[in-house]
């Protein structure tokens, strides 16, 4: 074997070795791992169509993105972190803010129980089984949730769970300002 074969593993690691260290001194440098952006933003939802949660075969497409601002909350049974933000949601969808489910990934009737259980902030609950608009969208697991304007526009993307303080200091004036231009 060639001696030159022996250095393409040092060479290997040594460029692995440079990614990592870019990325930490990044991370040091205060930029936020958790945010990931979205090529949809500033794009139309991607068109779909999809069963409601509760009542297969009521179908819905794209057109129910339209009409008025709102979130679009990607959630699941299976998810930790849905559970703690759904009574959030409800506080949300109580006071006035227009909330669309998609249950990504899930079993029927287990999300049926639990909008059953624990309420159900959504205006319409899409049901998303093998994940395909979930994939459209960049989802990479759940809680996401998105702001959508009047005009089917995504303006922001959100990655964890919607909680009191994320609400009031990001998401709350983004969705404000949605509404306040739709009228």
């Amino acid at each position: 074997m060639s001696k030159k074969l022996l250095f393409i593993p040092l060479i290997a690691f040594l460029a692995l070795a440079a990614v990592f260290t870019t990325q930490l001194v990044r991370n040091a440098e205060g930029d936020d791992p958790t945010k990931l952006e979205s090529v949809l933003v500033g794009k139309s939802v991607p068109e779909f169509r999809l069963e409601d949660l509760a009542e297969p075969g009521k179908l819905y497409d794209q057109a129910i993105f339209k009409g008025e601002p709102l979130l679009l909350n990607v959630w699941a049974t299976w998810c930790p972190t849905c559970y703690a933000e759904h009574q959030y949601l409800n506080t949300l969808a109580g006071e006035g803010v227009k909330i669309i489910g998609l249950n990504y990934k899930d079993q029927r009737d287990k999300a049926v129980g639990w909008l059953n259980d624990l309420g159900n902030p959504y205006l319409i609950s899409l049901f998303d089984g093998n994940g395909m608009l979930g994939l459209d969208l960049g989802v990479y697991g759940a809680p996401e949730t998105f702001l959508i304007d009047a005009n089917g526009i995504i303006r922001y993307r959100h990655v964890g769970d919607v909680n009191p303080r994320n609400w009031e200091e990001k998401l709350k004036p983004m969705y404000q300002q949605l509404v306040a231009e739709a009228k």
